[in-house]
């Protein structure tokens, strides 16, 4: 078996901690939790009512209007943390 390299050129992430590496590493290295009580929809229904939530996440200030529109959220975190990783 050969030893294959890997070099990783870049790092993006959109986390509940931060959009960004330089916005999400200073808040991991602080120790910062972004487990929240729900507020993307109403919760009330369900046995648990947290979770690690992206605040104030904009998709429109990454993509353009009217493909934000056509995608789902999680699309939104994967295409943005790839472009991040891309810069």
């Amino acid at each position: 078996m050969s030893k294959r390299r890997v070099v990783v050129t870049g790092l993006g992430m959109v986390s509940p901690v931060g959009v960004g590496i330089a916005a999400a590493w200073p808040n991991i290295v602080a120790g910062k939790s972004g487990i929240v009580k729900i507020s993307h929809f109403d919760a009330s229904q369900f046995a648990c009512q947290i979770a690690g939530e992206v605040p104030d996440f904009d998709a429109t200030q990454y993509l353009p209007a009217k493909d934000a529109r056509r995608m789902g959220r999680f699309i939104h975190f994967g295409l943005v943390a790839g472009m991040e990783a891309f810069k």
